[in-house]
């Protein structure tokens, strides 16, 4: 057997250890780098949402009637998606209102507009509520339909309310009136407590001051809108009403719970007010009952030489009993409304079968108005006769000067009047621009004519009613002592 020394012994552990360290240092099979998908894109970035900043009680004004906030003049012709709907008849300015598409309740087909004359078939915007206002915005502005684009007709900060309204303020009505429209809400006094301290100053303590409709044989004060279309109700109510400085119960803090008691309120308010309906009538009953003026001479006309005047004029009531109620034995006691008829003073002492047999022919069949007048509208010129005429030498002087404070009828006017007739009464002329008639000039020349309209309103218009403003002749009086310092034409 062969000796092995310690020598070789060392050369050997060398040798193995020389080739344990050339393995260690061999390169490793590397690992295959996956080749990336063809097509597969990384994952962008998310954008960061743009917030919207504007005010959105005024998108709730724009979605009424854009144009009324905006100061511009109504759109003419229809709007561009109208033609795509054939069931809705409505043309011109009422086919650009939000609502008109989408709804009081904002839920357009789905929705109150879901059927009658106002349905599209247009969807609604309630989907929106709590959404991204950029994507209404986007929408607005011809994103989803270029015919739906009002960039042309309002400005981006008008867009950008407009959708603020829709995604922060629009709500479901459905939690605050039924399917029968009758509110959900029994706290009624609390909605009476809240109509007395923000709506009897322009609607009256009983809703009746501002007649919605044009006419006294149908009218629209505040009951009715309650009851017939609380969507709209609810609507102005918590945005206010275009072109006017109604004010908002968003502005004001309500609660939905304290506007839905409002609600409830207002649908027990009545919707008739005989006494000033009927005095719209004795003033131009044809405008206030809707109906064709007349043309020929009143029956009675030829009965009188004195008052040239013919046609229409001669069918008013105060053109033979005066604006005083006094006939020929007031102011138009002489001049050229003279006729020489009695006035209609002496009626507050008729009883309603008296009045009605003069109106219908019976006392005299030259004073038959039955053709005109139905039963309704001869009850309101019945009341209006009893209970809304009064004599006005108490209130007016000879001289034609009020017998009223004139402090406390300037803060009448500025309650009841201003935002129409402006703040020096010349927002309105009576007259035409060669020969302008203001209501300083009215109020001085003609102060029995003032106090009727101040007490009953204008037919056709939207005139308050100071009667129903719950105004006595005296503060009618105490108005037109203001009336008669505010500067006429050329002053």
């Amino acid at each position: 057997m062969r000796k092995i020394n310690a020598a070789s012994i060392v050369l050997l552990l060398l040798g193995a250890s020389l080739l344990l360290l050339a393995g260690c240092a061999s390169t490793p099979e590397s690992t295959p780098v996956p080749e990336p998908v063809v097509g597969e894109a990384e994952e962008p970035e998310e954008e960061a949402v743009v917030e919207l900043f504007g005010d959105p009680i005024r998108g709730g004004l724009l979605y009424d009637k854009w144009w009324k906030p905006l100061g511009l003049d109504a759109p003419e012709e229809d709007h561009a998606l109208w033609a795509t709907q054939s069931t809705n008849t409505r043309t011109g300015d009422g086919t650009w209102r939000c609502k008109e598409c989408h709804g009081w309740d904002y839920k357009g087909a789905d929705g109150a507009y879901g059927s009658g004359s106002h349905f599209t078939g247009f969807t609604g915007v309630l989907q929106f509520a709590g959404g991204d206002a950029n994507e209404v915005l986007a929408a607005l502005q011809g994103a989803t339909n270029s015919d739906h684009d009002f960039s042309s007709v309002m400005d981006e900060q008008a867009l950008i309310d407009l959708a603020l309204f829709i995604t922060d303020e629009s709500m479901d009505y459905s939690t605050v009136a039924g399917d029968d429209n009758v509110a959900l809400s029994s706290d009624l006094g609390t909605g009476e407590d809240l109509f007395a301290d923000a709506c009897v100053e322009c609607h009256g303590p009983e809703g009746l001051a501002i007649n919605f409709s044009s006419v006294v044989s149908d009218p629209d004060y505040v009951a009715a809108i309650a009851n017939g279309n609380p969507w709209e109700f609810m609507h102005k109510m918590r945005v206010g009403q275009p072109g006017t400085d109604m004010p908002s119960s968003i502005d004001n803090g309500w609660t939905s719970e304290e506007e839905a008691a409002v609600l409830a309120y207002a649908q027990t308010l009545p919707n008739i007010s005989l006494v000033s309906q009927g005095g719209l009538i004795y003033d131009k009953w044809w405008v206030a009952l809707g109906l064709d003026e007349p043309t020929e001479d009143h029956p009675l006309w030829a009965t009188q030489t004195t008052n040239e005047r013919s046609g229409k004029d001669t069918w008013r009531c105060k053109e033979c009993h005066g604006w005083d109620y006094q006939g020929a034995d007031g102011a138009y006691g002489s001049g050229s409304h003279y006729t020489g008829f009695t006035g209609a003073f002496g009626a507050s002492t008729m009883s309603t079968e008296e009045i009605f047999a003069w109106l219908d022919g019976t006392s005299n069949t030259d004073h038959d108005f039955s053709a005109f007048f139905d039963e309704a509208a001869m009850t309101m010129m019945a009341t209006f006769l009893q209970e809304g005429t009064v004599d006005m030498s108490t209130y007016v002087n000879e001289d034609k000067s009020a017998n009223g404070d004139v402090d406390t009828g300037s803060a009448s006017y500025e309650i009841a009047c201003s935002r129409c007739h402006g703040d020096d009464g010349q927002g309105i002329n009576f007259g035409d621009d060669d020969d302008p008639t203001y209501l300083g000039d009215v109020a001085n020349g003609n102060p029995w004519e003032t106090l009727h309209k101040s007490a009953n309103g204008q037919p056709g218009e939207g005139m308050p009613s100071g009667f129903n403003l719950g105004w006595t002749w005296q503060n009618l009086a105490d108005l037109l002592a203001y009336l008669q310092t505010l500067p006429g034409a050329g002053e």
